[in-house]
């Protein structure tokens, strides 16, 4: 395990969407939008602000374009979106999205359960998409799920995740999410497959995606790093998940990721204090616990005051000495 040495990397926030899609309780349009604009100022390279999804598909984000079209750019962070359809792009593009980031899965069986399609057909209606994109000139990510492996497959051979990233580039999309969707990613694993694809396709911005459901998405994250991948998505308190994977838990959490890689000497441009105060306004938001834990136990150099009764154990001890001493003369 290497040290940072003040390597730069970019955080991309996925808690707004990839997070409250999963959540029962629908959040304010007005707490959307302050949230947002609240993480817009602790260094992030890109939010992912909400999707244009059907809102019958997905209710919690039925008010998309409206947090889009209302919220505070700030210069340098990059507000995208996640657009399935041409019909989601039309809107997407209403509403000035900085990027479209459409979703497939490396795994047939998931592509079916999840957008109840082929992989094949999925492709066709997304380069439509692309299409679209381009002519807006709007920059395109693809975010390829299961790339780790699948919950009902199990493992994928990489030459099959490869292909379609050939697809995908072939179109010229700008980047391509490795999409750790349900938590089976470990960390050999992911830095094969991360120095495979940037061997393979050097032109391409590479983002790594993992979920935290069997507790490796912290090693996971260093291992992706360590194998050459800058960009990193993380949903902050840990929220999200996926409904096609049992068990599954959220995305691994921005502020235990983010104190992690500063520990370590990397450079995230993040403020992690901004990010605990973030976290537990979260918290009161979708009103249950976060996963996170620095946002419960503070940075590793956190100062604790010594017990009420210090003062007392310094003076018992010091007795102890002094009796000590009077014993040996």
């Amino acid at each position: 395990m290497n040290s940072g040495n003040g390597t730069r990397l970019y955080i991309n926030e996925v808690a707004t969407r990839d997070g409250f899609q999963m959540e029962s309780r629908f959040i304010p349009t007005e707490e959307k939008i302050a949230l947002i604009d609240r993480l817009s100022g602790l260094g992030y390279a890109k939010i992912e602000v909400t999707s244009f999804t059907s809102p019958k598909a997905i209710p919690t984000l039925r008010d998309g374009a409206e947090v889009m079209g209302r919220i505070a750019r700030r210069p340098g962070v990059v507000y995208t979106a996640l657009v399935p359809n041409l019909r989601g792009g039309e809107r997407a593009l209403d509403s000035r999205v900085d990027e479209f980031n459409v979703v497939m899965s490396a795994s047939e069986t998931h592509n079916l359960a999840n957008l109840r399609m082929t992989r094949v057909q999925s492709f066709a209606q997304l380069t439509e998409v692309i299409a679209l994109a381009r002519q807006a000139a709007v920059p395109v990510n693809v975010s390829l799920s299961c790339v780790f492996g699948c919950p009902m497959e199990g493992e994928l051979p990489l030459d099959g995740v490869l292909g379609w990233i050939e697809r995908f580039a072939e179109w010229g999309v700008a980047g391509i999410t490795l999409c750790d969707t349900t938590g089976m990613a470990y960390p050999t694993q992911v830095q094969q497959v991360c120095a495979s694809v940037l061997a393979r396709f050097p032109g391409l911005d590479f983002t790594a995606h993992f979920h935290n459901t069997r507790a490796m998405g912290l090693v996971n994250t260093v291992a992706a790093v360590e194998a050459g991948v800058r960009r990193l998505d993380m949903s902050l308190g840990g929220i999200g998940g996926c409904p096609y994977a049992p068990g599954a838990t959220g995305n691994v959490a921005t502020e235990d990721v983010v104190h992690m890689l500063q520990c370590m000497g990397y450079d995230t441009g993040m403020d992690l204090d901004g990010l605990v105060g973030a976290a537990a306004r979260l918290e009161a938001l979708v009103q249950h616990a976060l996963a996170a834990q620095v946002s419960r136990a503070g940075h590793r150099l956190t100062r604790h005051a010594p017990p009420a009764e210090f003062a007392q154990i310094v003076e018992r001890a010091k007795a102890r000495d002094a009796g000590t001493k009077e014993l040996q003369t």
